[in-house]
């Protein structure tokens, strides 16, 4: 008989749906993308926030509305968008986990589909793991040899885009 975890078991839906309501995923990726063009300060307009998340203009007016609701976006109609200051602190976090995500699959010596599998990944973490994740980020890059003998792949092959 195989032992069961005495943490109750559930399905993927099961657990997502069983988390604080927040952000979604496409609403993450939107606030993301606001901070990184205006680097925390200063606006940007609709259509080029569309632009650099490939979605046309009227879907991204619908989730710029729906983080204006939420007091993360100051945003009027045919205007630009800037953060709030919960925006920013936010906008910051989700920047700052992305990294993080993307250097872990890096030193981990992944080095095609890294930004394909940094987005699936980042939305879909416990803070527990990111913790972890950091951590052992943090010991990579004050231990560049640990690394290497960790994995020696990583002094072998040269780094693909992706």
């Amino acid at each position: 008989m195989i032992p069961i975890d005495k943490e109750e078991f559930r399905t993927y839906r099961g657990y997502f749906m069983a988390d604080e309501p927040g952000l979604t995923s496409g609403m993450e990726d939107y606030l993301e993308m606001v901070y990184r063009m205006t680097e925390g300060e200063g606006t940007v307009r609709l259509f080029d926030l569309a632009a650099s998340l490939n979605v046309q203009p009227p879907s991204a007016t619908r989730m710029v509305q729906r983080l204006a609701h939420a007091g993360l976006l100051d945003y009027e109609k045919y205007g630009t968008i800037q953060l709030t200051p919960e925006g920013k602190r936010r906008g910051l976090s989700l920047l700052n986990r992305h990294h993080l995500i993307e250097e872990f699959l890096r030193a981990l010596g992944v080095r095609e589909n890294v930004l394909k599998d940094t987005e699936l990944i980042e939305h879909n973490i416990s803070d527990e793991l990111l913790g972890r994740i950091s951590s052992f980020v943090s010991f990579a890059r004050k231990n560049p040899a640990w690394l290497r003998q960790w994995n020696p792949r990583l002094a072998q092959r040269p780094e693909k885009e992706s």
